[in-house]
Parts: C-alpha cells; structure tokens; sequence
C-alpha cells in the first residue's frame, strides 16, 4: 500500500475543499460541490490504488459529504425553528383584538345567563300553577310545615311581641357621653382609648353610617366598637369578612327556591332587631377589606346615602307572603335608621386597597397606637338611645357652625391644591365637614382639631391615587402653605401625614 500516494490524495482533496469553502459564501459552497480539484486529486493520484487505497479514499469522501448534508440539515432546522418562533410571536395589536373578542364572549355569556334564568323562574312559575300551588299556596304550606319562610326574624317578632319598652338615659351631654364611655372602658375592659379618639368615633357617627378604622394590627380597632356597644348595654355584631364574599347575599342572606326558605345572617337579624326598638346598633365588618368591598357592600353604599332615610330600602324577595315577619312588606325591607356600620381593615398583601368610592362615603378614622394607661373610677354602661344621640348631634351642628373664617381657609387651600396637584374636593366631603366639626366640637374638642382631621383623612388621603414620585418637591410648599393659613402649631395630624408620603420616595 503506497502510504505517500493516499496522503497526497487526501492532501489535496481536502486542500481543495478548504480553500474554496472560505472563500465567499455562494462560491465557496458552489466549489464544494463542483470543483475541478476533486477530479484532478482522482486523476492524478488514484492510478496506483490497490483495494485498501480505495477504501480509504472512499471513507474520507463519504466523510466529507455526510459533514455537507449536516451542516445543510442544521440549517434548515434552524430556519424551520426561526419561523415558527415568529409565527407564534404574540404582538400588541393581537392581545387587543384577543381581549376584544374575551370581551364580546362574556356579553354573549352574560346574556345567555340572563335567558336561562329567565325560563328557569318562567318555569317554575309555570309548574306552580300547573301542580295548582300559586304563591298564596306556598304560604299557606310553609305555615303548615312551621311557619315563616324567615324563621329568625319571626321569631324576634315573637320575642318584642310582649317586650316593656326600655327606659333610656336621655339626660346625657355629649361630653359626658364620651367621658363616660372613656371611664367604662378603662375600669370594665381595661381598654384605654385617648379623648381625641373617643371625639372622632363618636364625630363620625353623626357624619356618615358608615366609619371605617385603619391602622396597624394590635392597636384596639375591633375593640372599640366592641366597647362603644358593651357601654350602650347593646353589644356589637361582629361580622368577619371572608374572601370569597362577592355579593350583598353575604350581609342579608338568599332565598332557597327548593326548601321555600330565606337563609338569613346575623347581620340581618339584628338589622330586624333595630326595627323594634331604639337602641344605638353596631355592626362590625371586621376585616372588610379582605374582599372587595364595591362587591358585596355596593348596594349599601347607595343606599346610606339617599338623603332620606325613608327611602333605605332592601328588596330581599321578590313578592310578599302574608307568613312574612312583620316589618317586612311585600318582599322588602326597610332598614332601621339606628345602626351605624364600622370597618376594621389593614393594608398589607393580603387585601385589597379601599377605593375612593368607598372611602368618599365613609368616615376613616387612623388609629396607629396603644392607648396609655390610667386609672378611672368603676363606671356604669349607660342605655341611651339614638334619638338622643341624633338630638345631641343637631344640637351641636346648630350651636357650633364651622366659621366663616375656617370655610374661607378650606376655600383657599382647595384653590392651592387645584392649582398644584390638579386635586379637588366635591360638594360631598364639604358636607361631612359641616356634620364633623360640630360635634366634634360639641364632644369637647376643637375646630381645629376637627378640621385637620377632615383635611388629613378626605382630603390629603387621595394623594396617595397620585404619582408621588413627581409630587414630592410640592409636599414641602404645601406644609408651608398650611403654616401660614392655620399656623405653625396647628393641624399636626395632616403635617405628619404629608411628610410620611415624603418618606416614601
């Protein structure tokens, strides 16, 4: 075997492949399959070729063009690949259009849902005077089987049926209402609340129905309505807040179509309790910040707010049935007008931030700390009623009108804070400042006091919906603005709020 004749052979076939595969790209894999070097390498050197020769020369040729066909393979896997990544490549303008037709799905669902309801009740009203039971029918079954389809609330209609009426303290000041209250609370339940705090709560009953207690855990916000309930002889109902809760059904309860029976709640309940008589009622959402509270609070939210308390009403069933409790009248339910409902929440992961349709209805109230401890003599609850408690409330909003030197001031600031964070306040929170201050005046605080409160927690609160990152350099000018227009040592409580936001950014 001539070892020089086959290394020169491969020499100078693989000579011709490199040289020519480096050169430009569409000449160099042209030359590789069609060059002149490969014949002349045959020719020249492939004479002399024994068996072994050739089967060595054969092995390196198969070689060489098996090296070809992959990398020719790899290329086109790799432009295969390269398509499909920008076939399944999801642009902007795709998500829109998805987005749009999702969205066009659940009308078409929505009113799908609303066609299937309405057969099922076309259905069952349908079957009810085809098996000859109308609703007058379904009463008198319902009576048989053990009366009211609202078990509960006939049954408080038994229990106020033969009720003595309650004698009520009705000879109480708001200031010895709140001093009081203090003292109970010190020397009953070893809870100890600040005066301001104890002004603000009981300021916030006569502003709005609904009060909302925010601040970190551990420093008494479930406790004080508790206590406020345990002193007025009338404990508070408290209500934890689930986070599956999505409707109003989660306060008043459903009607079951199969039993014929209205599944009521305690919330309920001692809705229907109020209407018997006139103890000052609390009911308590703790946590109420767990779920969304636009779902399954929404309905009272505009409700609370009608200017006439005649017109808070609740359809809880359709039609009426003549087993009904007493103060439910075709179906519907008036609410009482001596509850107040009372929010607890925390803002951390776990729940949902409040929104201003929310916080605009209610009255927040920020309690960041422990009360310190003193010592009080043994205090009696009192039973005071809401008659009372709203006489005392006008009474102070006649006797202790905002003045016109304050209104002018918050005329101004709102000017201030249109011309530099484009930020109004609506005729809304005007109103409850006018509510506010009185009492809490009344209480035996003072306008000032009252008035940082309000500014601090409607007013300053909404900042927090802004971009605080370009209002920063503001919030300085701002606390000199309220230096000049209340002076330097008033309205603590919006300066440390304001310089708090500072700290963030």
């Amino acid at each position: 075997m001539d070892i020089n004749a086959v290394f020169k052979f491969l020499k100078a076939f693989l000579g011709a492949f490199y040289e020519n595969g480096i050169g430009s790209v569409f000449w160099g894999v042209l030359h590789i399959f069609y060059n002149d070097g490969y014949r002349d390498a045959f020719k020249n050197y492939t004479e002399n070729f024994g068996a072994g020769e050739w089967i060595v020369a054969m092995i390196f040729v198969i070689l060489v063009f098996a090296a070809i066909a992959a990398v020719v393979v790899l290329a086109i896997l790799g432009l295969r690949k390269l398509a499909r990544l920008n076939k399944d490549k999801v642009l902007p303008q795709d998500l829109v259009e998805e987005c749009a037709d999702l969205k066009k799905q659940l009308v078409k669902m929505s009113e799908e849902k609303e066609r299937i309801l309405a057969m099922r009740l076309s259905d069952v009203g349908r079957y009810e005077v085809e098996a000859g039971k109308d609703v007058e029918d379904g009463v008198q079954s319902a009576s048989a089987e053990g009366g009211s389809r609202f078990s509960k609330l006939a049954e408080i209609d038994r229990m106020y049926a033969d009720d003595i009426p309650l004698l009520y303290n009705d000879n109480i000041t708001l200031p010895e209402f709140c001093n009081r209250f203090r003292n109970f609370a010190c020397s009953r339940l070893k809870l100890y609340y600040e005066p301001r705090l104890i002004r603000q709560f009981v300021a916030s009953m006569a502003t709005t129905r609904l009060i909302i207690l925010q601040g970190i855990s551990g420093t008494g916000k479930t406790s004080l309505p508790y206590a406020m309930g345990m002193f007025l002889s009338n404990p508070a109902t408290i209500a934890p807040v689930q986070p599956s809760w999505r409707d109003r059904s989660e306060l008043f309860g459903y009607f079951n179509e199969f039993t014929k029976r209205f599944n009521e709640t305690e919330v309920l309940g001692k809705l229907y309790e109020a209407t018997w008589n006139d103890k000052i009622y609390l009911i308590v959402l703790d946590e109420m910040n767990i779920a969304r509270v636009e779902y399954y609070f929404a309905e009272m939210l505009s409700i609370l707010e009608l200017p006439s308390k005649d017109d808070w009403v609740v359809d809880l069933v359709p039609s009426g049935w003549d087993s009904d409790p007493v103060h439910i009248e075709k179906g519907r339910f008036r609410l009482p007008w001596n509850i107040w409902f009372v929010g607890t929440l925390n803002n951390d992961d776990s729940t949902f931030a409040i929104s201003d349709k929310v916080y605009d209805r209610a009255m927040p109230i920020n309690i960041n700390s422990k009360g310190v401890s003193f010592k009080a003599p043994h205090t009696d609850s009192a039973c005071v009623s809401y008659k009372r408690l709203e006489a005392l409330f006008e009474e102070s909003k006649q006797k202790y009108k905002v003045s016109k030197k304050s209104l002018d001031k918050i005329n101004l600031l709102d000017n201030y804070l249109i011309q530099h964070f484009r930020l109004a306040f609506g005729n809304r929170i005007l109103k409850q400042l006018q509510d506010f201050v009185p009492v809490y005046v009344g209480c035996g605080g003072t306008e000032t006091e009252a008035l940082d409160h309000v500014i601090c927690n409607k007013i300053f609160r909404k900042f927090e919906s802004l971009n605080l990152s370009y209002i920063r350099d503001e919030i300085d000018g701002l606390i000199s603005y309220m230096d000049k227009l209340f002076g330097k040592d008033n309205m603590r409580e919006s300066k440390e709020y304001l310089k708090g936001l500072k700290k963030l950014f």
